[in-house]
């Protein structure tokens, strides 16, 4: 299985001007872990829930105040379109990150997180079966 087929595709992404308030409160409502960060560079950055314990309340930053551009991660390790379970699995392992957003070539075309990729690594365990509702 690719990165493509795993990804969540439509990503939310946000202004670096954006109060953290702000990005909390759309995160919230979407229920996500991480926003894409849109920069004037070439680049993008990354707001994440870490992002926000770190940088924001351990730190005792007005969230009202604060803009994610001071806080979000500015050096975003992504992965390829084609890249597999199993290189997606060491990249967050080795880069300690739970989301990574996926490019194919230069352009950015979603966001996996471990949560998704726990889904598929136990979705092929030998005799796992997920739990109907």
């Amino acid at each position: 299985m690719k990165a493509r087929e795993i990804m969540t595709a439509g990503i939310l992404s946000v202004d670096e001007n954006t109060p953290v308030k702000d990005a909390v409160q759309i995160m919230a409502r979407h229920e996500i872990g991480a926003l894409i960060v849109q920069t004037p560079k070439p680049t993008f950055g990354i707001f994440t829930q870490n992002d926000l314990l770190v940088r924001v309340v351990a730190e005792g930053k007005d969230p009202d105040k604060t803009r994610l551009r001071d806080v979000m991660t500015e050096s975003v390790q992504c992965a390829q379109a084609e890249d597999s379970v199993d290189e997606l699995v060491r990249v967050m392992y080795e880069e300690n990150v739970r989301y990574l957003p996926v490019m194919d070539g230069r352009k950015l075309v979603g966001i996996i997180s471990a949560t998704d990729l726990f889904k598929v690594i136990f979705r092929g365990a030998e005799g796992y079966q997920e739990e109907v509702v």
